[in-house]
């Protein structure tokens, strides 16, 4: 059953649409498997007075459809409805063509207190591959969700799952007064939004830390742009940058002590180094040409950026210390907004292709170049934290939306928010708040 999920791996194209409940998304499989693996989430069981605030096993089947990778198995099918082990009868998901199962309770331990308790069955080979219990306040309760998630995407597809993190991005509203930017942070699912920095100045270049407690971000306050960094629990930010010229494409490194940065101060736009401790900079490249928008790689060692030296914006790597700067891409006249994959090998980064800019992949170690989109107008590709899926916005209706495609370019999908262009987006880091038991 394990391997049968990569079997059925086509690229065939299809359309499924899920609606987040706020109601303020709804998110589109435009492509995906031709067949997704059968699985059945049973709707967990509950004891206690007070519910959870979140349908965990609706979040998890949500999660399961929208990655394209599963078909989900109606609840209206189901022959019986187990909640622990001994209630599993495998015969009757056989009969449903169902290759996997998942089950679950919760009890309330308290007055905002639960025990999430999930397994995950392999129907055929009548085994279970994971189960795990958790013990969170109402308000991990979605996490949880996700963390469910993530595990049997893992155990079933062998490739690490993305569901419990956040994207960060930037709305724009137009009225007749004026234009309103708002930075927001939501789920990964676009559940939960909340507005973190609102402006009539435009709002740019979102860029979490390791930690996923900070993000910096370009301002245009007073029509100058800034960068500043703000702290996502308390809403206190400082500003880092607001030397003469340009003060753009904030990126902090894996240690989270530093932060690169694109700086016009000299006279030229260049890549420094801020010391956020110290605040002192270090000029990381020199050449009459613009270098800008850097990306580290996660051990930290390296930067990647976007350069015209050579003519035109082109790729280029160079040490996190200085120097030793080559250049990566040479198929095209446009390569630009690059950002690296969590194992170092890959790139994702903005490429033009007959007058349209598309999102591209490059392998680093052969300079081979993958258009995996075909929407209009793509811009500011981010990897998720596992490196399989590549969130970015886009152009659809005249309207900015953020669409995702998996790094082989075989599951895509449109998410679709309701208030205002939505761009810029920044996928998170792991969450890793969670404590379970196996």
């Amino acid at each position: 059953m394990l391997n049968s999920l990569s079997k059925v791996i086509t690229g065939f194209g299809f359309l499924l649409c899920w609606v987040s409940a706020q109601a303020d998304l709804s998110i589109e499989i435009t492509k995906g498997v031709k067949s997704g693996l059968p699985i059945a989430v049973v709707p967990f069981s509950w004891e206690g007075q007070n519910r959870p605030p979140h349908n965990i096993s609706d979040i998890v089947a949500a999660n399961l459809a929208r990655s394209g990778h599963f078909a989900i198995i109606p609840k209206k099918d189901f022959l019986s409805n187990p909640h622990t082990r001994k209630d599993v009868i495998f015969k009757d998901w056989r009969l449903l063509k169902t290759e996997a199962l998942v089950i679950g309770e919760i009890k309330q331990l308290g007055a905002n207190k639960y025990q999430v308790e999930f397994r995950l069955f392999d129907i055929f080979k009548e085994k279970q591959l994971a189960g795990f219990r958790y013990t969170v306040g109402r308000k991990l309760v979605r996490k949880v969700a996700h963390q469910i998630s993530d595990i049997i995407y893992e155990k079933l597809t062998g490739e690490p799952g993305a569901f419990n993190t956040r994207i960060a991005y930037i709305t724009k509203q137009s009225t007749a007064s004026g234009s309103t930017y708002k930075l927001k942070i939501a789920d990964s699912d676009g559940y939960g939004p909340v507005s973190l920095v609102t402006s009539r100045e435009p709002l740019m270049s979102p860029a979490w830390s390791a930690d996923g407690r900070k993000i910096a971000y370009v301002s245009f306050e007073h029509r100058r742009s800034k960068v500043f960094v703000q702290n996502i629990s308390s809403g206190k930010r400082s500003l880092v940058a607001q030397y003469p010229g340009i003060n753009s494409a904030p990126a902090f490194s894996p240690d989270g002590r530093s932060l690169a940065m694109t700086l016009s101060k000299d006279g030229n736009a260049e890549i420094y180094v801020m010391n956020l401790a110290t605040r002192k900079l270090k000029r990381i490249t020199r050449n009459p040409a613009i270098d800008t928008e850097p990306a580290w790689s996660l051990d930290g060692s390296r930067l990647v950026f976007t350069s015209d030296r050579a003519g035109s914006p082109q790729i280029y790597e160079v040490s996190a210390s200085g120097g030793n700067v080559r250049r990566l891409t040479f198929e095209g006249s446009y390569n630009a907004r690059p950002s690296y994959s969590a194992d170092g090998k890959t790139i994702t980064l903005v490429s033009r292709s007959r007058g349209r800019y598309h999102i591209a992949v490059l392998d680093i170690e052969n300079s081979g170049l993958q258009i995996i989109t075909s929407t209009l107008l793509d811009e500011s590709p981010s990897f998720a934290p596992n490196g399989r899926i590549i969130l970015y916005a886009a152009q659809v209706g005249g309207k900015g939306v953020l669409a995702s495609v998996s790094a082989d370019g075989r599951v895509k999908q449109l998410f679709k928010f309701r208030d205002g262009d939505v761009r810029e987006p920044a996928w998170s880091p792991y969450n890793r708040e969670l404590q379970y038991k196996e």
